[in-house]
């Protein structure tokens, strides 16, 4: 008879232990101060329009806003952390309110000098948990704190602080080597810089830091992607990290990367930013916020709630976790999904693995998948730490 290693003591313990960590960190803080996903491949296999509704993780919110650029008639931002519907709240109250200089220094620059005043100003119109939240947490924009930037606080935030401010402080040239590279003008001069910069990167203090859970874990990513990593990738979790940054770095251009720039400066450029911090986009974003509708629950419990017919969903990563800890969840989001969808609605995954193992069988039958148009397209994706991205339609 075969033995599921999932009921064994040994397995049982360390999921245990990793899920006290892990809900620990994320049960009590923002983990995302951006999103890590890039919609512009979204957009690509979503093809929004005008009658289109939306359900979808809401992360930071960027990509929400993104698509609103789509004219979808509806969008439903959705997550378990009240803090993360917190960070969409305060970009619609931004945009809301219209004033270009403002939203840009507080979520271009990081930081906004008269912070606490702005803040008073759009308050009124967030939620009460939004409010709970930022009353206590609006400093995360003082350009006096220590760490200078929005874009270094939440679990996601401090990792990129530590992991770049150790790096920095044990060869404090690759800092220099990043900015040459986020600046370079062609894939050539990128590609020259990244060689010098490589080497410099990778030595014991890195590989120690890449090995730490506890870092993994501040970045959102839970046991269950780190294990698909291991167990699927050659050469494991390292290997897997050191092959997505070679990519990246060297075949993709830096200079329209904003996920990485912010991460290495604290902030984005006019030029280097995501879409919804784009001047030419402020009257249209105002206009359409009312669309975008923020719920802290999770997916099935919106759909229970609020059911309907949806024309897309957006699920990032989460069911990985699912299929790791709780698989009866994962099943019933599957139903609720199906339930409330028509042919042809579109649902876009992604996964720390190479395949759809993680998908019930039985869901998969209902599915049709287009990897034929998501392998071209992962290969340009921006972010590039996904180990696969998968686009499917209902039957």
């Amino acid at each position: 008879m075969k033995v599921d290693a999932r009921s064994t003591p040994a397995r049982r313990l360390l999921k245990a232990s990793h899920d006290l960590v892990f809900h620990h960190v994320h049960g009590g803080q923002l983990i995302y101060n951006t999103c890590w996903e890039d919609p512009r491949i979204d957009r690509q296999l979503l093809e929004l329009k005008p009658d289109s509704r939306v359900v979808m993780i809401t992360s930071a919110g960027c990509n929400a806003l993104d698509y609103l650029l789509e004219d979808p008639a509806e969008i439903h931002a959705i997550d378990v952390n009240p803090r993360q519907n917190a960070v969409l709240e305060l970009k619609l109250a931004l945009l809301r309110r219209g004033d270009f200089s403002d939203l840009f220094e507080f979520f271009g620059i990081g930081s906004h000098e008269d912070y606490r005043r702005v803040y008073r100003a759009v308050r009124p119109g967030l939620s009460t948990s939004a409010r709970k939240f930022w009353d206590a947490k609006i400093s995360f924009f003082d350009p006096g704190s220590f760490k200078k930037s929005f874009y270094y606080h939440g679990a996601a935030g401090m990792a990129a602080w530590l992991l770049g401010g150790a790096l920095f402080r044990a060869k404090p040239n690759i800092k220099n080597h990043a900015l040459c590279l986020l600046d370079a003008d062609t894939l050539a001069q990128q590609a020259r810089v990244y060689a010098l910069l490589e080497p410099k990167i990778w030595g014991k203090l890195s590989h120690w830091l890449i090995r730490q859970r506890m870092i993994m874990t501040l970045l959102g990513v839970p046991a269950p992607q780190i294990k698909l990593i291991e167990d699927s990738y050659p050469g494991g979790l390292t290997a897997y990290v050191k092959d997505k940054l070679r990519h990246v770095m060297s075949e993709l251009p830096a200079r329209e990367n904003y996920f990485w720039r912010v991460y290495m400066t604290g902030s984005y450029t006019p030029s280097c930013c995501p879409n919804y911090l784009r001047e030419e986009h402020l009257a249209t974003l105002t206009a359409r916020a009312a669309r975008v509708r923020p719920h802290t629950c999770t997916v099935s419990q919106f759909l229970q709630q609020n059911p309907g017919t949806y024309s897309h969903f957006v699920l990032l990563d989460h069911q990985d976790w699912l299929a790791w800890h709780e698989p009866a969840a994962l099943a019933e989001e599957w139903k609720l999904i199906l339930a409330n969808s028509r042919p042809g609605t579109r649902i876009l995954l992604r996964t720390a693995g190479l395949d759809l193992n993680f998908v019930p069988e039985e869901v998969r039958t209902r599915l049709r998948f287009f990897p034929e148009r998501t392998a071209p397209l992962h290969l340009t994706d921006r972010v590039g730490t996904y180990g696969s991205l998968h686009f499917a339609e209902v039957r």
